[in-house]
C-alpha cells in the first residue's frame, strides 16, 4: 500500500524536475530516467496528461518533446492511509450543503485532485461502503449561483451590493443596497452580513430571500471596531439579537439525560446530573431566537430556566401557539 501511494508521488515529482531544466525531453528519455527506469513510455504520457490538465501545470510540447514553461510550479505528495481514502470517498456527498454556491465547484475540484493522488488500487473495508450507510445533508434554500458570485465579488472588493430583498414579515421584495462585511453558512443555510444603506445599521440578510443581486461603483470600508461576534454566536446561529451575551439555564429532563450529557452544547457551558436524573445546563449566547426555536422543539423535555425576560417570552409565544389550536 505504501508503495503503491509513494510512487506516483515520486515519479510525477522526478518528471516534473526534468521538465523545468530548461531541456526538452521525449516520453522515452523520461522512462528512462525516472525511478530507475520501470515504468513504459506510455505511462509517462498519461503522468504529463495528468499533469497538465488535472494539476494545471504549464507543460507545452514540440517536435523534440516536453518541457515546463514555469520552474515555479511543484507538485506536492500526498501520503493517505485507508481511513483517510475513506474519509475522501464520503467527501463528496458532504459537498451537497454548498449546492450552488461557488465553492461547491471549487470544493468538488480539490475532491477530484486528491482522488486522482491515489493509487489505481486501494483496499477500503467494504463495511465502509455499505449502502445501508447514507449521508443526510442539510437542507439549503435554493440560492442561484449568480448571486453568490455577486456577494463573494463584492465582500471581495469592498464594493456595495444592490439587491431585492424579501422580509419574512412582508409578501413582497424591496430594494435594498449594503456594504456586505462578512458571509456565513449556518446547517447549509447563507447569510450575508453588512451595512443597510436604507436602515443605517449592521443587518444580517438571507440569501434564500435576495435576488437580482448588481455590484455598484461605490467603494466602503469595514469599520475597524466590527466584529462578527457582535452578531453571530458561531456553537449556536446566526439570528441577530442582543450583542451582548446573556447567560442562560436549561434543565434537560431525565429522559433525554443521555441525549443532554453526550454532547457540547457551548464551549462555554457548565453541566451537571442531578440526582433525579435531570441535567442541568447553563451557558452564555447572544442567539436568543436560536434557543427559543429550540427549546419549543424539544417540548416538555427542556425548561427554560432563566433569564427570566426570555422565560416571560417563552410563555407568551406557548400561549399564542395554544390559542392557535384553540
Amino acid at each position: 500500500m505504501e508503495r503503491q501511494i509513494k510512487l506516483p508521488g515520486l515519479r510525477l515529482e522526478q518528471i516534473l524536475e526534468l521538465l523545468q531544466s530548461g531541456k526538452t525531453y521525449t516520453a522515452k528519455e523520461i522512462a528512462n530516467t525516472v525511478v530507475e527506469g520501470i515504468y513504459k513510455p506510455r505511462t509517462i504520457q498519461r503522468d504529463i496528461e495528468y499533469m497538465r490538465d488535472t494539476l494545471d501545470i504549464p507543460i507545452k510540447s514540440n517536435n523534440k518533446g516536453y518541457y515546463c514553461t514555469k520552474k515555479s510550479c511543484f507538485i506536492k505528495s500526498i501520503p493517505i492511509s485507508e481511513g483517510e481514502a475513506f474519509a475522501v470517498a464520503v467527501l463528496n456527498p458532504l459537498l451537497e450543503q454548498y449546492r450552488n454556491s461557488p465553492l461547491e465547484s471549487q470544493l468538488r475540484s480539490v475532491f477530484k485532485k486528491i482522488a486522482a493522488c491515489l493509487p489505481d488500487k486501494i483496499t477500503v473495508d467494504t463495511s465502509f461502503l455499505n449502502p445501508s450507510i447514507t449521508f443526510i445533508p442539510d437542507r439549503a434554500e435554493n440560492v442561484k449561483p449568480e448571486l453568490f458570485e455577486a456577494i463573494f465579488e463584492s465582500i471581495k472588493t469592498y464594493r456595495s451590493l444592490k439587491f431585492e430583498y424579501r422580509p419574512l414579515q412582508k409578501p413582497s421584495f424591496l430594494e435594498r443596497t449594503i456594504d456586505p462585511y462578512h458571509a456565513v453558512c449556518q446547517r447549509g443555510n447563507w447569510y450575508v452580513i453588512g451595512k443597510c444603506h436604507d436602515k443605517g445599521d449592521v443587518r444580517i440578510f438571507s440569501l434564500g430571500r435576495m435576488k437580482n443581486a448588481v455590484l455598484t461603483k461605490e467603494k466602503f470600508s469595514i469599520p475597524k471596531d466590527f466584529k462578527t461576534s457582535d452578531y453571530f454566536d458561531s456553537e449556536m446561529g446566526v439570528w441577530l439579537s442582543d450583542k451582548t451575551p446573556v447567560e442562560v439555564e436549561l434543565l434537560f429532563d431525565s429522559e433525554i439525560a443521555t441525549y443532554a450529557t453526550n454532547r457540547t452544547w457551548h464551549s462555554n457551558q457548565t453541566i451537571k446530573e442531578n440526582a433525579d436524573g435531570s441535567v442541568y445546563l447553563k451557558f452564555k449566547t447572544t442567539q436568543k431566537n436560536e434557543l427559543m426555536r429550540f427549546i419549543l422543539g424539544q417540548g416538555h423535555t427542556v425548561k427554560l430556566l432563566s433569564p427570566p425576560a426570555l422565560v416571560e417570552e417563552l410563555k407568551a409565544e406557548l400561549k399564542r401557539t395554544q390559542e392557535m389550536y384553540g
